[in-house]
């Protein structure tokens, strides 16, 4: 009985590729065992986590052409002139904020017909994520600055997280280090990221503490504190905080965070931050003598956003600039001890592909595909949906200007 429903894995390409795959081969090979009726074909890649040979060894088709499967899952966006009219695509689309240099790669998928399913829109009612790759950016973007701090400092040396063979060995890197005694290390957000970045400094044996004494005592051993919002913010009234609200309404609060620069070495931002939100700090306030931090993970890595010195994406390859505080300007990393090392990495679990891609396949197994592969009237692959057949999905009609500009 031929297979009635054929699901392509796409070939990453975005430049610099992208090395993660939605699905590995033994998870495809679960599936089809689970779903009788789907077929799996594989473009094949050079630089994929998995190789070729890895999927050919459990008889997963390699095939180039993929005009004959009804569905194509990638991980990052899709180089617009390989798109396949008609067919439905699942990958992060980086639309849905009308984020202009994806512009033209929508209105082609719009142009040709495709049905787009984006991962990050894929949630429950209550609208929690049920996939994402959160928490392997925080993992290695916590690695990463601990990585600047040894060479900040001249202390140790860790081996870059994508040269590692998986997470095992870049803990086992880190389990070999010491942190120097009273060293401050400060991490924003109380999600998926900010709580990865708490993994990889637990296996460092950091104290955690209490935003209190983080700001009021200094200590003989190294520590590290996790804060949210109702540290880092007030209401401009001084009405108790509400997290909702906050979230409704960012631009009726203020920063608080001035403080915490004060007595903070590393600073490592796992936080959402809303465009209206206040700014954690100003480039002047960088300035002050008083200011503290030395080195910023910024895994949010919003550009001119909550932290000011984060000018642009760094790369797997290349992953610290300094930042010349005086100058407000970026210079080479680690030339000038008074410069501040920003790591600002924006895909930051393509150094540890295998071991997120694994997670992430999971997550979708559990989560998405059934409904996707049986194509059942679900709520939330529908809310993921942004275009149906080319035309815009209903909750998703606000993009209509973007995806209709014509400049």
């Amino acid at each position: 009985m031929e297979k009635s429903l054929k699901i392509g894995i796409l070939r990453e390409t975005k430049n610099p590729p992208d090395r993660r795959v939605p699905l590995t081969p033994p998870q495809i090979t679960a599936l089809e065992e689970l779903y009788p009726f789907v077929e799996f074909f594989v473009q094949p890649s050079d630089y994929r986590c998995y190789s070729n040979e890895e999927y050919e060894y459990l008889n997963i088709p390699l095939r180039e052409d993929l005009h004959e499967c009804d569905i194509l899952m990638g991980v990052k966006e899709v180089d617009r002139r390989t798109f396949i009219p008609g067919k439905t695509y699942l990958f992060f689309a980086h639309v849905a904020k009308e984020q202009e240099h994806n512009r033209d790669m929508f209105r082609d998928m719009a142009s040709k017909g495709i049905t787009l399913v984006d991962y990050e829109y894929l949630t429950t009612g209550q609208g929690d994520r049920v996939v994402a790759f959160g928490r392997w950016a925080g993992i290695v973007g916590a690695y990463n600055a601990l990585r600047a701090r040894g060479i900040r400092t001249n202390r140790f040396r860790l081996k870059p997280a994508y040269q590692c063979h998986d997470l095992d060995e870049m803990w086992a890197g880190l389990r070999l280090i010491e942190l120097k005694p009273g060293l401050k290390i400060l991490v924003t957000g109380t999600g998926r990221v900010a709580n990865g970045a708490m993994e990889t400094l637990s296996v460092c044996d950091l104290v955690q503490v209490s935003p209190e004494d983080f700001l009021n005592r200094e200590f003989d051993v190294a520590v590290v504190c996790q804060i949210g919002p109702e540290h880092y913010v007030r209401h401009k009234d001084d009405k108790p905080f509400n997290f909702s609200h906050f979230c409704s309404h960012p631009s009726d609060y203020v920063s608080t965070f001035l403080p915490f620069t004060n007595v903070t070495d590393i600073l490592i931002t796992g936080h959402f931050w809303d465009p209206a939100s206040p700014v954690f700090f100003t480039r002047d306030d960088m300035k002050r003598n008083e200011f503290r931090i030395s080195i910023i993970a910024d895994i949010s890595c919003d550009i001119n956003g909550s932290v000011p010195s984060t000018l642009r994406a760094t790369t797997i390859s290349d992953p610290f600039y300094g930042y010349n505080p005086v100058l407000e300007k970026e210079e080479p990393a680690f030339t000038r001890p008074g410069n501040i090392t920003v790591m600002s990495i924006d895909n930051l679990p393509g150094e540890l592909p295998r071991d997120a891609s694994h997670d992430f396949g999971e997550q979708l197994m559990r989560n998405a595909l059934h409904d996707l592969f049986t194509g059942s009237d679900s709520k939330m692959i529908n809310r993921a949906t942004i275009l149906k057949d080319g035309n815009l999905t209903p909750d998703f009609k606000y993009l209509k200007d973007y995806l209709n500009f014509a400049g």
